[in-house]
């Protein structure tokens, strides 16, 4: 099986004054005003003449000698943002799919910090070469792209430069939580992917505890384990730890990670849902990507991240309606549809996560339809009981252009929904404000520790190329996870 996402990592990011020889396409900014770039050859009454007016998302490409320039449309030259560059290289590299070798100037224009620019231009390009063909024989658009030249002139090219290295990084992350997410479960269980953790954790200076289910029950990991008792596949529990020098804070993540969610007794309808259910593991995927990326950018935040890790599927021994489980933290829980299966693993890792006393706990999870009911296919909800730390994810999110939505954790109204006859709370509420309902169950396992959740149920795939994303896993919340931890700040 290939790794596309190898192939992220193996293209040769570089800054020069001009565009190399070696470079068979070339991408030009040009805005909906101003001047042209006189590479591209054509004059503006050209481009438009071609259709072409410098609107964000636009391309022209225009042969020239043995390769292609390329009009990059950048809009209002007054407006240009990161988010904007992001698109601009995305839709750039999508123009010339079949060139190995690009340059482009667009991290040199005005208007945005040389250093961001930079970064923003090479996700763009390298996240929109990215496709999954790990399992064909004949891999027809598997990426090209063996390099790429970002042209920078000026004081500024240092810094373009330094963000073109962490561009490189991010993307590459974002990238390895898309191959996971893609993954077919026959080639990616619990055991397959606390694997990988191990290997991912060797690379990059982290010290990687795995939790079998001997050891799970010992602990008294009641939801994970409960949620596992349908499926022939052994669930995992992995812990990964980033230790810096002096940091600066302690970061805890929880990623949601079931492998497969047939919905176990509550079984899901046969539709393309249920078969996209391979990425009900994308919030471990994120994490596990972010931690992986933590050590080349020198981050300063102490990570701690748990992995929880397991199938829900339907057997004779699965979960039963009415069943009541023990949590890590001693909680009881009546179970009253076993397809709300994530927010009970997610339980077990929160609990554990408080034990290590960090300053806030981030959770990640493919948790909800309602999130998607709520806020569309391409927004995260994110709710949480520290206003501080959920601005702090708002303000990564704007950075990264993965875009958060705050909905209210306001457990005064819907808390009761959650009431049950036999045990401290039901595993469900009513049929409305199900993501509202799931995220106030979830602050009942993180104590006086600040918590903020990120439901990315919607904007877990996408079901065809746009932008950065290919078509399938998107990797969403990687970027904003790395982003944050790079930037952590303990809440007050």
């Amino acid at each position: 099986m290939t790794d596309a996402s190898a192939a992220v990592s193996a293209v040769a990011v570089s800054t020069a004054r001009s565009a190399p020889k070696t470079a068979t396409a070339v991408g030009w900014a040009v805005a909906t005003k101003g001047s042209v770039p006189r590479q591209l050859g054509l004059s503006r009454s050209a481009l438009e003449a071609n259709g072409f007016e410098g609107k964000p998302g636009q391309v022209l490409a225009v042969p020239n000698g043995d390769g292609v320039a390329v009009a990059v449309g950048v809009g209002d030259p007054g407006a240009i943002d990161a988010a904007g560059l992001r698109a601009a290289a995305a839709a750039f590299t999508r123009a010339v799919p079949k060139h190995a070798r690009l340059a482009t100037n667009l991290a040199d224009v005005d208007g945005v910090e040389p250093k961001v620019a930079g970064q923003a231009v090479t996700e763009g390009v390298l996240l929109a070469s990215y496709r999954y063909t790990g399992l064909k024989n004949d891999p027809k658009n598997a990426s090209r792209l063996e390099a790429l030249t970002l042209l920078a002139g000026g004081k500024g090219a240092r810094d373009i430069a330094r963000g073109a290295d962490r561009g490189k990084v991010v993307a590459s992350a974002a990238a390895f939580a898309r191959e996971l997410a893609n993954t077919p479960p026959t080639y990616l269980n619990a055991k397959d992917i606390a694997a990988k953790a191990v290997d991912v954790g060797s690379a990059a200076g982290l010290h990687v505890e795995v939790f079998n289910k001997d050891q799970l029950e010992q602990m008294g990991c009641g939801g994970i384990l409960g949620v596992n008792r349908g499926s022939t596949e052994p669930p995992r529990m992995v812990k990964l730890t980033w230790s810096p020098r002096n940091p600066t804070g302690h970061l805890a993540l929880v990623g949601k990670g079931i492998m497969y969610d047939s919905g176990g007794i509550s079984l899901k309808p046969s539709d393309n849902f249920h078969q996209n259910m391979k990425m009900d593991m994308s919030g471990a995927a994120a994490v596990l990507a972010t931690m992986g990326a933590l050590k080349e950018l020198k981050v300063k935040t102490k990570v701690t991240a748990w992995l929880m890790c397991t199938d829900n599927m339907p057997s004779g021994s699965a979960l039963k309606l009415g069943d009541v489980l023990t949590m890590r933290n001693g909680k009881t829980v009546e179970i009253h549809n076993t397809d709300a299966e994530g927010r009970l693993v997610l339980a077990d890792g929160l609990s554990l996560a408080v034990e290590e006393a960090p300053d806030a706990i981030v959770d990640i999870a493919t948790l909800t339809g309602a999130a998607l009911a709520a806020v569309g296919d391409s927004i995260a909800p994110v709710l949480g009981t520290s206003q501080p730390l959920v601005d702090q994810l708002i303000e990564r999110s704007d950075a990264t252009d993965e875009p958060i939505w705050q909905l209210p954790l306001d457990s005064k109204r819907y808390r009761k929904l959650l009431d049950s006859v036999v045990a401290d709370m039901r595993n469900i509420g009513g049929p409305y404000g199900g993501t509202i309902t799931a995220s106030i169950f979830l602050s009942e396992f993180v104590g006086d520790v600040p918590w903020a959740h990120l439901d990315i149920a919607g904007p877990m795939m996408v079901a065809a190329d746009d932008g950065i994303y290919a078509r399938g896993a998107t990797g969403f919340g990687t970027r904003l996870l790395i982003e944050l931890a790079s930037n952590f700040s303990p809440p007050a």
